[in-house]
């Protein structure tokens, strides 16, 4: 697959991306629904683990999206999308 390049504004800010859930590495936009402006997302997943250490990059070296891990509230995870473009949450 091919690495993407985060679309921007007006003002040059690129649009928000997440990491591919399938490899944990690809740059992925994160999609919001044009009519209330709210994110998609896929409620109930958990995502894969994948042994991502650094933060990945689209074309143009904008990176993706990161978390600290709810674990121990010190490791920063990548934050990840599906193929969709739905962030992957869990609100259970």
């Amino acid at each position: 697959m091919a690495i993407i390049s985060s679309p921007r504004d007006a003002n040059r800010i690129p649009m928000i991306m997440g990491s591919l859930d399938t490899d944990g590495v690809t740059p992925t936009l994160i999609k919001v629904n044009p009519t209330n402006h709210a994110l998609k997302v896929s409620d109930g997943t958990t995502g894969s683990s994948f042994s991502v250490s650094t933060a990945q990059r689209d074309a143009n070296r904008v990176p993706v999206l990161w978390g600290i891990s709810s674990a121990d509230g010190i490791t920063s995870t990548y934050i990840a999308v599906n193929s969709s473009g739905e962030l992957l949450i869990k609100s259970t």
